[in-house]
């Protein structure tokens, strides 16, 4: 009889040993190299900045740190609930939403909330979205932008918006 139990026990404990694992978190950092293009505009000139990127949190709460090729730091901006910063060369400015930092950061406001999801090439839950046409490749259109995917396997990622002024994000993502 102890041996049958005991031959139960360790076929229990066998299999559960060969139970899959739930998947793991995704994690709340993506990293790479990040361009962003923005057109030019009556009164303005084109914008484009490149630099490589850590984002890390989420939309409500995290932070952007942008570095050039050689690893200085170009910009450092956190968000919370509370208060928006950004740090640069210049100093420390704050700001009321994510937009303005982004606004100051790239020239346009960019759809700060919706990146974290884009750059892992899924729509952001937070508003509709529908797959792109074949014609126009793998991707899905989100809030006036359309997200390519065609490279998200290599980890290269491009949203484009085509309203004036047209913004273009390449990113080529290292981490997620």
């Amino acid at each position: 009889m102890r041996t049958g139990a005991a031959a139960v026990w360790l076929a229990a404990a066998f299999v559960a040993g060969c139970a899959s694992l739930p998947p793991p978190v995704a994690p709340s950092a993506i990293s790479g190299r990040l361009s962003v293009h923005v057109d030019a505009a009556p009164g303005r000139e084109a914008r484009t900045l490149a630099a490589a990127f850590d984002l890390e949190g989420d939309a409500e709460s995290g932070s952007l740190s942008l570095a050039t090729p050689l690893g200085t730091r170009i910009a450092q901006a956190r968000w919370s609930p509370r208060h928006i910063v950004l740090v640069t060369s210049e100093g420390e400015s704050t700001f009321a939403d994510t937009d303005d930092l982004t606004r100051q950061l790239v020239g346009e406001a960019l759809p700060l909330a919706a990146l974290f999801d884009w750059l892992r090439g899924r729509p952001w839950p937070g508003a509709a979205s529908a797959a792109l046409p074949v014609a126009q490749g793998a991707g899905f259109s989100q809030l006036g932008w359309q997200v390519l995917l065609a490279g998200v396997d290599r980890g290269a990622i491009v949203a484009r918006r085509d309203a004036p002024p047209a913004i273009t994000v390449r990113a080529m993502i290292d981490s997620r």
